[in-house]
């Protein structure tokens, strides 16, 4: 089984690159891609693009294995083997495997947000802006440049939080 993580910094440093979260998750399935030893035939991914086959696309650029985009005509060597890249949203809930992968990322980052509340010393909740918790704890923590690390900088939750800051000033 493999498993990755995209950490805050590396998020930060490439959106200020002007490289989005979404090329740089294509960018990183591709380099787990890589790593696998046998063939596979067929690569399902849970695509965050608005139009899903973009994704693939993305992925498939970035692969150096023989990939097909389903659904995206292409030109292939005869006798080739390819790995047909299926990328779809809400592919979790269609394709087991994806469902099972799903759980797994989601147990990991919970593992992750539970080691930065353990290190940091500051209760931060489910880690999603939707969360009251992880939202107050951003915004009595924001000065803190440990704190400050765990953060994505290129967050609509951070924009709104400095947003409301500013306000307070006015």
């Amino acid at each position: 089984m493999l498993v990755d993580s995209i950490y805050p910094e590396e998020i930060n440093n490439a959106m200020q690159n002007k490289i989005s979260l979404n090329e740089l998750e294509a960018v990183r399935f591709a380099r787990l891609f890589e790593r696998l030893q046998n063939h596979v035939s067929e690569l399902y991914l849970d695509s965050p693009d608005v139009i899903a086959h973009k994704f693939g696309m993305r992925v498939n650029i970035y692969a150096t294995k023989p990939t097909v985009v389903d659904g995206i005509k292409s030109t292939r060597i005869k006798g080739q083997k390819y790995t047909k890249i299926i990328a779809e949203h809400k592919a979790d809930a269609r394709y087991p495997v994806v469902s099972a992968a799903s759980i797994i990322a989601k147990v990991t980052r919970d593992n992750a947000v539970r080691d930065i509340e353990e290190s940091l010393g500051v209760k931060i909740g489910s880690g999603y802006p939707s969360d009251s918790t992880t939202v107050n704890a951003v915004k009595e923590n924001l000065k803190d440049p440990e704190f400050k690390r765990q953060i994505r900088e290129y967050w609509v939750t951070i924009d709104g939080i400095k947003q409301q800051k500013m306000d307070s000033f006015f």
